[in-house]
C-alpha cells in the first residue's frame, strides 16, 4: 500500500518549505546554475520498494515514461546506442547495488503522492524567482531517477529547466555554462534542436570549465536550459528528483532550427539574440517549415 504524502513534511515546522530559500533563485534562475537545501530526505516514498511499485505502475499504465539501461557507460556515450537490458525495472532496481543500472521513471507527478510535492514546489519557485510561471509554462514534471554506484550518467544538453534534488546517496554533477561556445558551439545546438538529441560532445580537456557540486541528501542544484551537464554516481545507491518545465515560447529553438537550414545551405547564420532585427525576419520566415511539420504530424499548423 501507497504511503500519503504530505507536500510539507510533517517533521518541520508549519510554514516550513520543501525547497531552502535563496537569493540566487531571483537572480540566476535559468541563467546559471547554483546550489540549494531541500527538505525531501527521508520520505518513505523515495524508498527502494515504493519506487519498484512505481516503475511496476508506469512499465503497465505508462511504459513511454521507463526508460532503464545497465551495463558500463562512458561519459560520451549516445542514449540511442545503449544496450536495454533484458530484465525488467522492476528487477533492475533490486539488482540496483550491482547491475550497473540507471533508472528514469518520468511524469511521476501523475501519481497523486508525487503531484503534491510538484505543485509545492513550482509554487516556491514561483515566489523565489518572482516570475508568472503558469503564463510562461509549457509543461512541468517530476523525474525520478534511480542509479547504480559508479554510474556515469552521459554528457547532454536539455530543453527543460530543472531542479536536480538528491534524496539518497552521493554524486557529483558537471555543469557548463551554455553560453561557453568552445564547450558548447551553435552548430551542436542547432543539431540538438533539429535532428539529433544527442548533438552536444563532451571534450576532455574543457572539463575545467565546468562547474562541479557535490551533491549529497538534501543538497539540489538548478541546470538552467541548454546548460551542457554529466553525471558521475559515488559509492551507494542513488536516487535523486527531478522538478523541470519546457517554456511555451518556442521562438528561441525554432530559429535554431532555420539557422540549421541555413547552415546545410552553405551559409553562416546568425546566432539567437545577437541581432534582434534578424532574429524578428528569421521568426517569420521559420513559420513555413514549423506549420509543415505539424500538418505531416496530423496536427494544426500552429499547434
Amino acid at each position: 500500500m501507497a504511503t500519503a504524502l504530505r507536500a510539507v513534511p510533517e517533521s518541520l515546522a508549519p510554514g516550513s518549505k520543501l525547497i531552502e530559500q535563496n537569493e540566487e533563485f531571483r537572480t540566476k534562475f535559468d541563467k546559471y546554475s547554483f546550489a540549494f537545501r531541500h527538505n525531501l530526505v527521508g520520505h518513505p516514498v523515495f524508498e527502494l520498494g515504493r519506487l519498484m511499485e512505481l516503475a511496476q505502475e508506469t512499465q503497465s499504465t505508462r511504459p513511454a515514461d521507463l526508460y532503464y539501461d545497465a551495463g558500463t557507460i562512458d561519459v560520451n556515450q549516445r542514449w540511442d546506442k545503449t544496450p536495454r537490458p533484458e530484465f525488467s525495472a522492476r528487477d533492475a532496481i533490486q539488482r540496483i547495488e550491482h547491475c550497473g543500472a540507471w533508472i528514469v521513471l518520468k511524469r511521476a507527478d501523475k501519481n497523486p503522492e508525487y503531484g503534491m510535492v510538484l505543485k509545492e514546489c513550482m509554487a516556491e519557485l514561483q515566489e523565489f524567482t518572482g516570475l508568472n510561471l503558469d503564463r510562461v509554462m509549457k509543461i512541468q514534471e517530476v523525474i525520478l531517477f534511480v542509479t547504480s554506484p559508479k554510474r556515469v550518467t552521459t554528457y547532454h544538453i536539455d530543453r527543460e529547466c530543472s531542479l536536480l534534488l538528491q534524496i539518497q546517496g552521493d554524486k557529483h554533477i558537471s555543469i557548463f555554462d551554455r553560453n561557453d561556445r568552445e564547450v558548447l558551439s551553435e552548430e551542436e545546438i542547432e543539431r540538438f534542436w533539429s535532428v539529433d538529441h544527442n548533438a552536444p560532445r563532451y571534450k576532455t580537456e574543457l572539463q575545467h570549465h565546468a562547474m562541479v557540486y557535490e551533491l549529497r541528501p538534501g543538497n539540489g542544484v538548478h541546470i538552467p536550459v541548454n546548460c551542457p551537464h554529466w553525471v558521475q554516481n559515488g559509492n551507494d545507491i542513488s536516487v535523486s528528483m527531478n522538478v523541470n518545465f519546457q517554456y511555451r515560447d518556442t521562438m528561441r529553438a525554432n530559429l535554431y532550427r532555420l539557422n540549421f537550414v541555413l547552415r546545410k545551405m552553405g551559409l553562416q547564420p546568425t546566432p539567437p539574440g545577437t541581432s534582434v532585427a534578424k532574429d524578428k525576419v528569421k521568426s517569420v520566415a521559420v513559420l513555413p517549415l514549423v506549420w509543415a511539420k505539424n500538418l505531416s504530424r496530423g496536427r494544426k499548423p500552429w499547434a
